[in-house]
């Protein structure tokens, strides 16, 4: 097998430095209210807080989290908790504005930044290179703009500088060769869930990190380390939970590295938000219609994209629950593609402590489902 995960809860609870910033001010005899933001995130606290408690959600599940206005119960459970663990303002940059306004006692947890984590850069092209396998395989070239977290230093979370995203670095090509249709697809299907999303900065670090069972077991460890400092009377069950899950997680990397090695053809995606998934198993993408935040795509963008497929052996195109498919099924059809769904939000599947595992079995079903001959 390529992957393997440490089960250990090393990662987190070797990191004094970002647990002693994470943690300062925690002790408390009571369980915390917790709140996460997204359902794969929410999972993973779940398996660690287990019958300790239950966390909530910041958002409701299924919606796209790079642009969202919160629901007054969703804003008073925010007001509540003790504790938020979400992705990071790379995914959610209204987020942070949120938990500084609603629950500024409240420790909030960016998990893109908790020690172990492997993060990825934005991609900004169309097209890219095949993948060569998964990221931590002895000897591989690290050409993927990898950083690992445990690299930088003074990880400060507590009352976090939130960024404004607002600045615009966006080189939209709007070459000369494109035509009517390709310009009606580009602007199609783009306003739900997305009025945020264009004043994201294209680059930095991608957010989808969850994608990558490598990064969930480092944040299994995060979420462990945090709660036993918010609520040290019971920092034996998390840990030994969080130990369990880790090693349910080992076992489910083994399972997918299996079902998804050597799939027959090659594929593109609605939005660039499996880098990670690529990254860690070595998977045949060759491109996405939108950038990793799901802004409309240029018309440029659409004409490579076309030629890509057409010259590059592409079998199937993925469209996405959170959007329109109208683009999506113009170019299947046109350059005669299979079609399938890819939910990286897992819309579909109930909220719970098997969200996570149900998440990436269900990535991979639709993978083989449409790839297969």
């Amino acid at each position: 097998m390529r992957t393997r995960l440490n089960a250990s809860l090393g990662l987190g609870f070797s990191a004094a430095l970002w647990g002693a910033t994470t943690l300062a001010g925690s002790v408390r005899a009571e369980v915390p209210v917790v709140t996460a933001d997204i359902p794969a995130v929410q999972s993973l606290v779940m398996q660690v807080m287990g019958d300790l408690g239950t966390p909530g959600l910041a958002m409701t599940p299924g919606a796209s989290p790079h642009g969202y206005q919160m629901r007054p119960s969703e804003a008073k459970q925010l007001a509540g908790s003790d504790v938020v663990f979400w992705v990071g303002p790379e995914l959610e940059p209204w987020l942070g504005e949120a938990i500084g306004t609603l629950a500024p006692d409240a420790r909030s947890v960016e998990l893109l930044k908790a020690p172990g984590v492997e993060t990825l850069m934005f991609r900004t092209e169309a097209l890219f290179e095949p993948a060569e396998g998964h990221g931590h395989e002895e000897g591989h070239d690290h050409d993927h703009g990898v950083h690992d977290q445990d690299d930088h230093e003074g990880h400060d979370h507590e009352g976090q500088d939130h960024e404004d995203h607002a600045d615009h670095d966006h080189d939209h090509e709007h070459a000369a060769a494109h035509d009517d249709h390709d310009h009606d697809e580009a602007h199609e299907g783009h306003e739900d869930d997305h009025e945020g999303a264009h004043h994201h900065d294209h680059s930095g670090t991608d957010p989808h990190a969850w994608l990558d069972p490598q990064n969930a077991s480092a944040w299994l460890a995060a979420i462990a380390e945090t709660l036993a400092g918010a609520d040290p009377e019971n920092a034996a069950t998390y840990e030994s939970n969080a130990t369990a899950a880790q090693q349910r997680l080992a076992a489910l990397t083994e399972t997918l590295d299996a079902e998804l090695s050597d799939l027959p053809g090659a594929y593109v995606v609605f939005h660039d938000g499996y880098h990670y998934l690529e990254n860690r198993f070595g998977l045949p993408s060759r491109g996405a219609i939108s950038m990793s935040d799901a802004t409309s795509p240029s018309p440029a963008r659409l004409a490579e994209l076309r030629e890509a497929i057409a010259a590059e052996g592409v079998t199937c195109i993925f469209a996405e629950p959170q959007f329109s498919a109208s683009s999506m099924e113009r170019i299947a059809e046109d350059l005669d593609l299979r079609t399938g769904t890819l939910d990286p939000l897992g819309q579909s599947i109930p909220t719970g402590p098997d969200f996570y595992a149900d998440l990436m079995e269900g990535l991979s079903a639709s993978l083989r489902g449409c790839l297969a001959d």
